[in-house]
């Protein structure tokens, strides 16, 4: 699979990195996703999104924490993909935030994926 990064935005606390993987676009949050930084990931998603880019992979390996906002951010893609044919797939959660999506029962409303790999298959 081929890998073409597309861009990168960062706030101090958040870094997004998007790329194109074959059919996927996935975009690789670091650090913090809160309502001081949501719309870093708000943005490239809804970008791809708007370039018809409706295979969303959202790498969670390097996201250390989500709050609501941020769990509303993923949430809001997920409905504006589904309305475009698509869907939104989690991969590699980390416990904390993970225990996020399980708590507000958000984890049964998206494809979750133990890896990266597994999203991309």
């Amino acid at each position: 699979m081929g890998r073409e990064t597309v861009g990168s935005a960062n706030q101090g606390r958040l870094q997004v990195e998007v790329r194109t993987e074959g059919p996927s676009e996935v975009l690789t949050p670091a650090g913090e996703l809160d309502h001081h930084t949501a719309d870093l990931l708000r943005e490239p998603l809804e970008a791809a999104i708007a370039r018809g880019r409706t295979r969303l992979v959202v790498d969670c390996s390097e996201l250390e924490f989500c709050d609501s906002t941020g769990l509303n951010v993923l949430l809001g893609a997920r409905l504006r993909a589904e309305e475009a044919g698509g869907a939104v797939h989690l991969a590699a959660m980390r416990p904390a935030v993970a225990r996020v999506f399980e708590i507000t029962g958000a984890g049964a409303v998206f494809l979750v994926h133990e890896s990266l790999d597994d999203a991309l298959e």
